[in-house]
């Protein structure tokens, strides 16, 4: 393809090149005399300014070629013209003393000289104008100008017809003549050789690199093995037996994009942004989402870059309403993942717990990852479940496998320049008692008898993630982490939960560092108090964000036009985001929905009904017909039309925010999508949701609620100065811990609790094999800073009884009238030893 704003000229000005073998390259810092090509492009694809400094140009056909041939006065291969460091970028070939290519013997193609090259060159100027017919064309690419008299190469192996010039042919070494000994001696050395290639290549090909081969898409190799790819027509081989040669590493709008098991699809991107995957440098961050967001290895601006995310809700920590027809095949007895997998686990018929793996592998895949850039979002949030990391004796979880598929997600963000806000969804105990925390129920998080030893074990876990994700590897791609999802402060306590971030936050810091860039931004969900109770909340203290879960769906029901559901967005959310940068810090909206009432197979839960049509527990009232809103299929586009401007005008309000979820499920019955107010790649699909984000901006103004504008955050709220020293008067009101008690527990010193004597678990990275080896990148130890809280792995004492984690309130279990010396282990429930199961990656 050939560039839309430049003239095409193989020769004239060429810029040098930094290496004779590479192909020229963008590096504006290191080499300021290159020519200006920040503002080229060609036809959709982006402009050299917007590729990673020291990325090889997409089109090598802007550049002459590359001469290899062995000059007479030269002792090994040479560069083409304008390689040579004698070259001036404004003067013509002619007036340098350092002829690198006969490309300099066409003199611009223009003039002869007057006796010799350096005599014109000493006389400063020009002989008589060439004839057409006696320009010399030296170049593949230009075969266009013969119209205007430039002569092509001559054919390999004819000279006939074509004209040769002396000057050339004098440059180069006369070929020696060779004995017909030499030439039988030499051809049975190539017989032999090619006998041992078929024999050795034939199976390398088809094992090592057919495999690993990219023929679909483009790219322009350098010799650092930085590919750069874009297009449609592949190049780059430099001559390496390594099969990732070929590969193309970077692509943009329209580009093919191969992923890990071979299958390929057409990348998609609207908005400037461009995929980057490098198997011989697989941490590489220069992906970009779209050309609105830093790259992953540029700097997100707190005070100004936003945020347009989406969960991956039910994916890793899976929820009925997301994934129905997981529920469908165990209704009524699977209401959680709990109990889920136990119906899966005594199905061995029915493919047993692998049920849950293969929902892992195919609910979100790459193409997800790519289709989300491709919308405009910059951001995921990931709910992860404990289990990730173990499980206990008792817990039917599937320990361990999903943490494999979300490092998949980090490396698929990666490759996007998508960042994750990774969110403790579900703890040991449950912090809230919805299905989601994994366990439908009571609260046995800081509350009921098993409250302290809960939360024993869920520091623990953050401790293991935050290790994990401060890695180098990792801390660019997942740059904030949710602290524990919706705790029903309500039910546990302001103070409990207070307390507890304050040792969530020392704990953290001490293993990542304080300041800028130090680990991931904290976001602590507001516990349904409302931003107001956060003002002034934990000064000095670094990076903490606020967590909003905005909804409507749950409260009174009406049918109020759609209209009218946009203006309540603006006028209830409005005051509630930007108010609070000021006063606590960064603020986003971790969930929110296009849902106006609770409509939707297991919205609620499993076989709980809905308050919409009178079905849910405690209300009477029928506001309508549930059908209107999950036949998606039957909406008018005024309908999608105004679920459009709900959206958007929810968008705008929120300023930064994740859409609660991605994908919807279908269900089992019907095979189709039953709570679509949920989904944003259905109303994508479907045309309720905007294509473009940004198109949300002023919406509100536009309904007559003007926005205040976010004031700028505190210092520490982006660890700058001062950052990661909470106020001593703030300290001295949290300073004991454990808490002394509970809302339900007056003592809370009687309580069970764990001690550190255990093993510390780790979490392991990808296994990513270099290329062309069987030797593995380095991923990461999973440890990040060993001199931190130094402490073990929390275990059961001795001696001591537990009751099962998730059914120990007061009413079911007597509090204990003195704590717990121990000297051998039990389980009230069970009088084995609870063994914890071997971490597997």
């Amino acid at each position: 393809m050939a560039p839309s704003n430049i003239p095409y000229n193989p020769i004239e000005e060429a810029p040098p090149s930094p290496n004779p073998h590479r192909s020229q390259v963008y590096d504006p810092i290191n080499n300021p005399s290159h020519i200006d090509l920040t503002d080229v492009h060609y036809n959709d694809e982006p402009p050299m300014s917007q590729l990673p400094p020291g990325a090889a140009h997409p089109q090598p056909q802007l550049l002459p070629p590359r001469f290899q041939g062995q000059g007479v006065n030269e002792p090994g291969f040479r560069s083409s013209y304008a390689s040579g460091s004698q070259v001036s970028l404004n003067a013509p070939s002619y007036q340098t003393a350092d002829y690198d290519s006969v490309h300099g013997l066409n003199f611009n193609q223009q003039h002869r000289p007057t006796t010799s090259l350096t005599s014109a060159a000493a006389a400063g100027g020009l002989g008589s104008p060439l004839l057409p017919s006696e320009r010399y064309l030296d170049d593949p690419y230009a075969h266009g100008n013969e119209s205007a008299g430039a002569i092509p190469l001559s054919p390999v192996g004819t000279g006939q017809g074509f004209r040769e010039f002396p000057e050339k042919r004098d440059q180069y070494t006369s070929p020696r003549q060779k004995s017909k000994r030499r030439l039988w001696l030499i051809l049975g050395i190539i017989i032999l050789a090619l006998l041992i290639i078929a024999a050795v290549g034939i199976p390398v090909y088809i094992f090592v690199v057919k495999p690993h081969l990219n023929s679909t898409a483009d790219g322009a190799k350098t010799d650092g093995g930085s590919n750069t790819g874009t297009g449609n027509t592949g190049t780059g081989t430099n001559g390496s037996k390594d099969p990732t040669d070929n590969v193309v590493v970077m692509g943009h709008d329209g580009s093919t994009v191969t992923t890990e098991n071979g299958t390929t699809f057409t990348y998609k991107n609207s908005f400037g942004g461009y995929w980057y995957y490098d198997p011989k440098d697989p941490f590489n961050n220069s992906a970009k989402a779209q050309s609105y967001t830093p790259a992953l290895n540029e700097t997100w601006d707190w005070n100004n870059d936003r945020i347009y995310g989406v969960n991956l809700g039910g994916w890793l920590n899976t929820e009925p309403f997301i994934t129905p027809a997981l529920y469908d095949k165990y209704y009524p007895d699977a209401v959680d993942e709990f109990t889920l997998s136990q119906q899966m686990a005594a199905d061995t018929a029915g493919g047993g717990l692998k049920q849950l793996e293969d929902h892992y592998a195919t609910f979100i895949t790459e193409e997800d990852f790519a289709a989300i850039a491709a919308a405009g979002l910059n951001w995921v949030r990931i709910p992860m479940p404990f289990w990730a990391i173990e499980t206990w004796d008792g817990e039917p979880f599937l320990e361990g496998v999903c943490w494999k598929y979300f490092l998949k997600g980090v490396q698929w963000a990666r490759k996007y320049g998508i960042r994750i806000n990774l969110d403790f969804h579900a703890v040991p105990g449950s912090q809230n008692g919805w299905n989601h925390s994994g366990r439908l129920g009571d609260i046995n998080f800081l509350h009921g008898v098993m409250g302290l030893a809960n939360v024993d074990r869920t520091l623990d876990y953050i401790r293991t993630f935050m290790q994990f994700i401060a890695q180098p590897e990792y801390k660019d791609v997942i740059q904030m982490f949710g602290v524990i999802n919706e705790p029903f402060t309500p039910t546990i306590g302001a103070y409990e939960m207070n307390s507890f971030y304050v040792q969530v936050h020392e704990l953290v810091r001490d293993i990542t560092g304080r300041g800028t860039g130090n680990g991931p931004m904290l976001s602590l969900h507001e516990g349904f108090q409302g931003t107001a109770y956060w003002a002034g909340m934990f000064p000095g203290s670094d990076r903490l964000a606020l967590d909003l879960h905005p909804y409507f769906a749950f409260g009174t029901q009406n049918n109020n036009p759609l209209s009218a559901q946009a203006l309540q967005a603006c006028t209830t959310w409005v005051p509630n985001t930007n108010g609070t940068f000021g006063k606590f810090g960064f603020t986003a909206a971790g969930e929110f929905s296009n849902a106006i009432n609770d409509c939707g197979q297991y919205v609620n839960g499993v076989g709980l009904g809905t308050r919409y049509e009178g079905t849910f527990a405690g209300v009477t009232t029928v506001t309508g017909n549930c059908t209107t809103w999950t036949d998606y299929e039957s909406w008018t586009q005024d309908t999608k039309d105004g679920i459009k401007q709900f959206a958007m005008a929810s968008m705008d309000a929120l300023v930064h925010w994740f859409f609660w979820t991605w994908k919807i499920g279908p269900t089992l019955a019907t095979g189709k999508v039953n709570a679509p107010f949920w989904s944003y790649s259905l109303g994508l699909q479907e045309g309720w949701m905007p294509t473009d984000p940004r198109q949300a901006a002023g919406v509100c103004a536009s309904l007559g609620v003007a926005s205040t504008p976010a004031a700028p955050l505190p210092a520490t709220a982006t660890g700058g100065s001062g950052a990661g020293t909470i106020s001593p008067a703030f300290l001295a009101s949290y300073s004991a811990w454990p808490v002394t008690s509970l809302e339900d527990v007056a003592n809370a010193a009687v309580l069970p609790t764990y001690t550190a004597t255990g093993t510390l678990k780790t979490l392991p990275g990808l296994t990513i094999t270099t290329p062309g080896s069987t030797a593995t990148f380095d991923a990461g130890s999973g440890w990040f800073n060993p001199s931190a809280t130094p402490l073990g792995a929390h275990m059961p004492v001795p001696g001591c009884n537990y009751p099962n984690e998730y059914s120990a309130q007061v009413s079911q279990v007597p509090i204990p009238t003195a704590a717990c010396a121990g000297t051998k282990r039990k389980r009230s429930e069970d009088p084995a030893a609870p063994q914890i199961t071997p971490f597997r990656p």
